[in-house]
C-alpha cells in the first residue's frame, strides 16, 4: 500500500520516515518529496509497504503522532488520476 505522509518538519528525511514505518512492517520505499528548485523539503511524501495490514497499523499508530516536533498525517495515497475529482472545475 502506497501511503501519503504529510505536515513533515522540514527536517525529516527518508531514513526518519523508513524507520517510523518500518516499526509496523517492512518498508518498500520512502521518499520525501523536494522542492525543485530550492533543494527544500515541501513537507510531504510517500511510504510503500508491501503488505496492506501492516501499512493500516502504520496509518493508524502515526495518523497525528510527533515525528521530529510535528504531528503528521498518514493516509493511503490516493492514485494520480483521481486529483482532478477533487478540484473544481470552473
Amino acid at each position: 500500500m502506497n501511503m501519503y505522509v504529510g505536515n513533515l518538519s522540514f527536517t525529516v528525511n527518508e531514513d526518519d520516515l523508513k524507520q517510523a514505518f518500518s516499526e509496523f512492517g517492512k518498508v518498500e520505499s520512502a521518499k520525501v518529496i523536494m522542492d525543485k528548485f530550492s533543494g527544500q523539503s515541501k513537507g510531504f511524501g510517500f511510504v510503500e509497504m508491501p503488505s496492506n495490514s501492516e501499512a493500516d497499523k502504520a496509518i493508524k499508530a502515526l495518523n497525528g503522532k510527533d515525528l521530529k516536533g510535528r504531528n503528521i498525517k498518514v493516509n493511503q495515497a490516493q492514485p494520480t488520476g483521481d486529483r482532478s475529482s477533487r478540484r473544481s472545475r470552473y
